[in-house]
């Protein structure tokens, strides 16, 4: 399993075998063609990347050949300066249209009589509607993106190297009264200056960096981020966040750090948090069913009398966005493939004390993850010095 960044865009060759494992997939569902209208899912399969407004994009895929995509004319230029492999552009005028110059007409003109179509789970109704023929719900693309190339594997080791600079520099920055928007803003920069310099025609559409914390009168709620004048507050615990989606692929990397001491309460809280995050790394090899990686974890967090203190699964997939499936969460009873990315990010949640979560990008190899991301871990090493 190669380990070496890439950030240039996909070949055609690269596409193509996307396609393929699609196509294969159609073919043994039994279905004529498939709907797209997942901006993630056309992105992967074409490496077209926009702002979807009130104009649909919609990609058909048929059963063999090669896909058509629906697209507003104004955007035909766009899309060629873009899209990569054989893809036949079918565009329409303008939305709304008259009746018979509407892109449903373009659309619906597609199909043959009576096929079985296969439609993502996520479609909206507006595009739901118009699919002639019986429709399957299934969500065959997001399946095929779960198992990464080659290709792909070189895209996250980018990503995640990347995000683990931001994340160095946010906490090598640290210090009481430092604000988010000062941080966010400092890091964000330096990533997307790295990005240009490696490769100037990155996609602004498929590139979104988050560089945030909360400390520890905060932490305890780990999805507030609605202040962007928070602090750094001596003590802590504080909650780094670096998720983002670098030209097209994802990285995310998370620490409980604190500022000149570790309060009292909140050493136990982060030890429980490290044994969980052990028995994930332990747990998560291919084989096991992912399910069993967050039930041993909570079941672990349950005996530790953080029962009530668990807010979220274990982890989530990561590809060509920063969040996405499959996921570490006990129901999901998927089993874990060489070649799928991941996030491992057990954590615990006490109001008056804080939050407690690492997390980490993995790449599952034959023996178990291997971390892409990187970043101290232990909490000496995370007590951080007093800054002025």
């Amino acid at each position: 399993m190669k380990l070496e960044p890439i950030f240039h865009p996909p070949a055609e060759a690269e596409i193509n075998e996307r396609l393929k494992r699609v196509q294969a997939r159609m073919a043994a569902e039994g279905l004529d063609r498939y709907v797209s209208f997942s901006p993630h899912n056309i992105y992967y399969l074409t490496n077209f990347a926009n702002a979807v407004h009130e104009r649909p994009f919609v990609l058909v895929i048929p059963r063999t050949g090669r896909p058509q995509f629906v697209v507003p004319k104004l955007e035909l230029p766009h899309v060629r300066s873009r899209a990569v492999g054989d893809v036949e552009l079918v565009s329409y005028f303008e939305f709304p249209a008259p009746a018979g110059r509407a892109w449903s007409d373009q659309f619906k003109a597609l199909f043959n009589a009576n096929e079985r179509v296969g439609v993502e789970s996520i479609c909206p109704f507006q595009v739901y509607a118009e699919v002639p023929g019986e429709r399957i719900c299934t969500d065959i693309i997001d399946d095929v993106r779960m198992v990464k190339s080659d290709y792909e594997i070189g895209r996250h080791v980018y990503a995640c190297a990347l995000a683990t600079d931001a994340h160095n520099l946010l906490l090598d920055s640290a210090r009481p009264g430092l604000s988010m928007a000062e941080i966010s803003g400092k890091a964000r920069g330096a990533v997307v200056e790295r990005l240009v310099r490696d490769n100037p025609t990155i996609n602004p559409y498929a590139t979104r960096v988050t560089v945030v914390f909360q400390p520890a009168a905060v932490s305890h709620d780990p999805h507030n981020f609605t202040n962007i004048d928070m602090r750094m507050e001596e003590g802590g615990p504080h909650v780094s966040i670096v998720n983002a989606e670098m030209n097209g692929y994802g990285a995310e990397v998370e620490r409980t750090f604190f500022i000149g001491h570790v309060p009292e309460p909140a050493k136990k809280p982060f030890e429980i948090m490290m044994e969980g995050r052990r028995i994930a790394f332990e747990t998560a090899r291919p084989g096991e069913l992912m399910s069993e990686v967050d039930r041993r974890v909570n079941d672990y967090f349950r005996r530790a009398g953080m029962g009530d203190r668990l807010l979220h699964r274990t982890g989530h997939g990561m590809g060509v966005t920063g969040h996405e499936a499959p996921f570490f969460a006990e129901g999901y009873d998927r089993s874990i493939e060489k070649g799928m990315c991941f996030t491992i990010e057990p954590g615990v949640y006490i109001e008056g004390v804080g939050g407690f979560r690492h997390s980490d990008t993995v790449l599952i190899g034959d023996e178990g993850p291997v971390t892409l991301t990187g970043g101290p871990l232990e909490l000496e090493e995370l007590t951080l010095p007093l800054r002025t």
